[in-house]
């Protein structure tokens, strides 16, 4: 049987609600651990609020979503404890759906970035 998926569209809604609570959980542990070897880090922050954001289209945060959990999956491709390759599949992945959806990462989000990267240190937004 085939999910009914539109065209561009990462993944469906139902699993976007799921992969958004996964994502939710698991984002800033994961990238407290690889602040140092991601030099796009303030661009994966912004993905992040843009996919947080209920104004962004699905589709766009479905995208999002997915490479995010792709990013906070402990198993992927390339393991992310080899020191200086662990994180080049999860940058491949991240950079293609930002660069697919950039339009729609605002200043808002971007602002909201730089503020959680204030300082070296990694700061969840409050809840």
């Amino acid at each position: 049987m085939t999910k009914n998926v539109l065209h561009g569209e990462v993944l469906p809604p139902e699993e976007a609600v799921r992969e958004e609570a996964r994502v939710r959980s698991s984002f800033w542990p994961t990238l407290k651990r690889a602040l140092r070897q991601i030099p796009f880090s303030e661009d994966l922050v912004a993905a992040y609020y843009c996919a947080m954001d209920p104004a962004v289209p699905l589709r766009v945060r479905g995208t999002l979503l997915g490479a995010l959990a792709y990013f906070v999956m402990p198993f992927d491709a390339v393991p992310d404890i080899l020191a200086g390759i662990g994180f080049s599949d999860d940058a491949t992945v991240l950079l293609a759906a930002i660069a697919m959806v950039a339009s729609h990462i605002t200043d808002e989000h971007r602002r909201k970035a730089s503020a959680a990267l204030a300082g070296g240190s990694v700061t969840p937004p409050a809840q």
